[in-house]
């Protein structure tokens, strides 16, 4: 057996304001159901859906509903100063003891967004 794909779906409370902080992160809408309150994004080959019905339990602490996304950009330095001019505030890269460069932020929902490069 073969897995032919693999997209990871988060939970939002809001699609469209969603849907906009990863726009200022590089990703494209490929659809968008307005009424189901569900987008697909695409950044290069690469897709995540967000999705408000999946958010059935609010109430749970914060650490129990959130996801985490590691994005692995070509050229991190690069990669960070474009987030920055499209207007996300993000801290500066770091160097980790694991041996990659880079920054860590939270989207609209808190779901917990690593972008980071091997040092070479």
């Amino acid at each position: 057996m073969k897995l032919t794909g693999l997209i990871p779906m988060l939970p939002v409370k809001s699609m469209p304001a969603s849907v906009a902080f990863y726009e200022k992160l590089g990703f494209e809408v490929e659809d968008r159901q307005d009424a189901w309150r569900w987008a697909m994004m695409r950044f290069g080959e690469y897709r995540l859906m967000l999705d408000e019905s999946i958010n059935v339990h609010p109430a749970l602490p914060h650490a129990l509903r959130m996801g985490v996304l590691y994005l692995y950009p070509e050229d991190v330095v690069a990669y960070h100063q474009h987030v920055r001019e499209r207007g996300l505030d993000i801290p500066d890269l770091e160097t980790t003891f694991y041996g990659m460069t880079e920054f860590r932020i939270d989207d609209p929902d808190g779901n917990r967004l690593w972008i980071g490069q091997e040092r070479g």
